[in-house]
């Protein structure tokens, strides 16, 4: 009987194991790790978008008019050097790749527009914080 107890938890082992209060005094669960639920998102979140760069209406359009295809290995490139900016706490960085130009909001992962080298467009970047080479 004495073993049969020892390896069950009363409920506020349980409670004091798995439950912790938040700022309000209501209770958030916990993982065995310790970390709440809003911890597990913050890192799931970090690790999923901070690595996928996503292409706003008018950069697809710029890539559509401009004739630019994007190969698999050059958006892996593409979303490593949005990672670079994002280390150096860059907020609109140039990223730059084979003759491909690509302004990039680091902070929503968004590539605002893209030009190729072969375009009549002027190869003047204004309102960026720095630039990346991939």
């Amino acid at each position: 009987m004495d073993r049969l107890k020892s390896s069950f938890m009363t409920i506020d082992q349980v409670k004091d194991t798995y439950f912790n209060q938040d700022r309000n005094g209501k209770e958030v669960s916990k993982t065995p790790e310790g970390l709440d639920f809003r911890s597990v998102l913050e890192q799931i979140k970090g690790r999923d978008t901070s690595s996928k760069v996503t292409f706003s209406k008018h950069a697809n359009e710029r890539l559509m008019r401009r004739n630019i295809n994007l190969s698999d290995d050059q958006l892996d490139r593409l979303n490593k050097g949005v990672m670079q900016a994002k280390e150096k706490s860059i907020n609109e960085s140039l990223v730059m790749m084979d003759n491909l130009a690509f302004i990039v909001n680091i902070k929503n992962n968004t590539v605002i527009t893209a030009m190729s080298q072969e375009t009549e467009d002027s190869n003047v970047f204004t309102n960026i914080d720095g630039a990346v080479i991939v």
